[in-house]
């Protein structure tokens, strides 16, 4: 199941070309004059990842917000894989009410190479019942734009001590 590098590109190009120019767009309107499109890593073929969905115990999760606020999520379960020779383990999570797969995470670039409060993944099923764990869309929350938006920040089960040098960097 190889990643198709041109379909990644074109995602990019897409997302780009809607953040420099929608009006819903997250990004200041100060800040698109000069718009060249957001900070990526290199396309990375090795956390391209199809995996196994361990069952999660359905318990409930509770993570705060950027702004203060809470959100609930189901644990659905947990994926493990390696980087660079390291294990690693992440919690998948579920909206109330059986909505969308969400997989908010953070690592050791945070911070650093990618935006500090962590990045996300929304995630699908396959028939088989593995899930696709395709790094390279990794994504900024709206909140490493502006502060006007609420986003849930990546429960500590989720910060990574591995890098996960794929998808998108750190704005600016």
């Amino acid at each position: 199941m190889g990643m198709s590098t041109s379909e990644l590109l074109e995602f990019r190009a897409n997302k780009d070309e809607f953040l420099g120019g929608s009006h819903q767009s997250p990004i200041p309107h100060e800040d698109r004059h000069h718009w060249e499109g957001l900070n990526y890593f290199e396309p990375n073929e090795a956390l391209s990842l199809r995996l196994e969905l361990t069952e999660g115990d359905g318990s409930t999760l509770s993570t705060q917000t950027s702004d203060g606020q809470e959100r609930t999520y189901k644990r659905l379960g947990q994926v493990s894989f390696e980087v660079q020779g390291a294990p690693a383990t992440l919690t998948v999570l579920q909206t109330e009410g059986g909505g969308d797969l969400f997989l908010p995470f953070r690592d050791s670039t945070s911070g650093n190479d990618s935006y500090g409060a962590g990045r996300y993944l929304d995630l699908e099923l396959n028939e088989d019942g593995t899930v696709t764990v395709d790094f390279n869309y990794a994504y900024n929350p709206y909140c490493a734009y502006s502060d006007a938006y609420s986003c849930p920040l990546p429960p500590v089960e989720n910060w990574l001590q591995v890098p996960i040098q794929a998808g998108e960097a750190s704005y600016r």
